[in-house]
C-alpha cells in the first residue's frame, strides 16, 4: 500500500484522532503504529486513498480498544493512578495540540461508538457514510450516535445563565484561579476573605499535609505551591453543580469548589471525583 512518506504525512492527523478517541498519547501512538504495520502487511495491494484507508484502520484499532475497556468494565483511570511520565506526556500533547481539556474529560463518558462517531464527524469532518462503514452500520445510525454524543459534551446555555445569574461569583473564582496559575499571591489575597478556609480530602494531599487550612495567607501560599495543578483545571458541571475540575493531561483528579460572599472567597473545597459522579458541559 502507500509509501512511508504518505504515512508520515498522515501521521500527525492520525495521532490527533487516536488521542481524542483513546485519551492517551501512549495508546494513540501504539494505535497509529499498528495501523502502519497493517498497511505494510497489505503488501502491494493498490489503495487509491492511503490517508482515508489509514484513518479507517486507525479508527477500527481504537474502537477495538474502547470495546475491550467496556467489556472489562474498566472505568477511566484517574490521574493519580497513571504513571507520572504518561500524565506529563498527555499534558504536553494536550497543550501542544490545543486540545480542550473539558472535551477530553467528557469524551470518557461516551460509549465506544458514540465517541468514534463524534470524534470522526465533529472534530475531523469525516462524512457519515465513511463512519458507517467503519462502524458497520448505516449513515443514519452513525448520525444518531454523533448526535447523542454531542448532547453529552455540548450543553446549550439556559436563559438564566445567559442573563448572567451568578456571574459575579464566576468572575471572582475565575480571577482567583488565574492568579493561582501564575503564583500571584498578592492577587489571590485580594480575592480571599481573611478567615478563608480550605478543606481537602487527605487522599489528594502529600503525606502530612493538613486537611484544613485557615487564613488567607496560608491558603494563598499553599495554592501557589500547587500552581501546576491549578493550571490543569477546566470548568464543568459535577452532579449539576458548577465546579472547576483538575484534570492533568485530560485525566480526572479532583474538583475545586468555592464559596463566595460579597467579593471574597470564604471557602475552598477540594474533593476527589468519584466513579458515580456525573460530569456535563457548561
Amino acid at each position: 500500500m502507500g509509501t512511508i512518506d504518505e504515512f508520515e504525512a498522515a501521521r500527525p492527523r492520525l495521532l490527533s484522532l487516536a488521542h481524542r478517541m483513546l485519551g492517551s498519547v501512549h495508546d494513540a501512538e501504539d494505535a497509529v503504529q499498528t495501523a502502519w504495520l497493517r498497511a505494510q502487511a497489505a503488501g502491494e495491494d493498490r489503495i487509491d486513498n492511503p490517508a482515508a484507508w489509514l484513518t479507517t484502520v486507525t479508527t477500527r484499532i481504537c474502537l477495538d480498544q474502547l470495546r475491550v475497556r467496556q467489556r472489562r468494565g474498566e472505568l477511566p483511570l484517574f490521574a493519580d493512578a497513571i504513571p507520572e511520565a504518561r500524565v506529563a506526556a498527555d499534558e504536553d500533547f494536550l497543550r501542544r495540540d490545543e486540545v480542550s481539556r473539558a472535551l477530553l474529560v467528557l469524551l470518557e463518558q461516551l460509549t465506544p461508538t458514540q465517541r468514534v462517531s463524534y470524534v470522526l464527524h465533529d472534530l475531523f469532518s469525516v462524512p457519515f457514510d465513511q463512519i458507517a462503514g467503519i462502524l458497520d452500520t448505516t449513515p443514519a445510525n452513525a448520525k444518531k450516535l454523533a448526535s447523542r454524543a454531542r448532547a453529552r459534551v455540548q450543553r446549550p446555555v439556559s436563559r438564566g445563565e445567559a442573563t448572567g445569574i451568578d456571574a459575579r461569583h464566576q468572575e471572582i473564582v475565575a480571577a482567583f484561579l488565574d492568579a493561582a496559575r501564575g503564583g500571584d499571591v498578592r492577587r489571590m489575597l485580594a480575592l480571599l476573605a481573611p478567615d478563608c478556609v480550605r478543606t481537602a480530602d487527605p487522599v489528594l494531599l502529600p503525606t502530612g499535609a493538613a486537611a484544613t487550612v485557615v487564613g488567607a495567607n496560608a491558603v494563598a501560599e499553599e495554592t501557589r505551591a500547587f500552581a501546576h495543578r491549578i493550571r490543569a483545571t477546566t470548568t464543568l458541571r459535577l452532579n449539576g453543580r458548577r465546579v472547576d475540575v483538575i484534570a492533568p493531561g485530560g485525566h480526572l483528579l479532583a474538583s475545586v469548589e468555592a464559596v463566595v460572599r460579597g467579593d471574597r472567597i470564604v471557602g475552598l473545597t477540594i474533593a476527589p471525583i468519584r466513579a458515580g459522579d456525573v460530569l456535563t458541559a457548561l
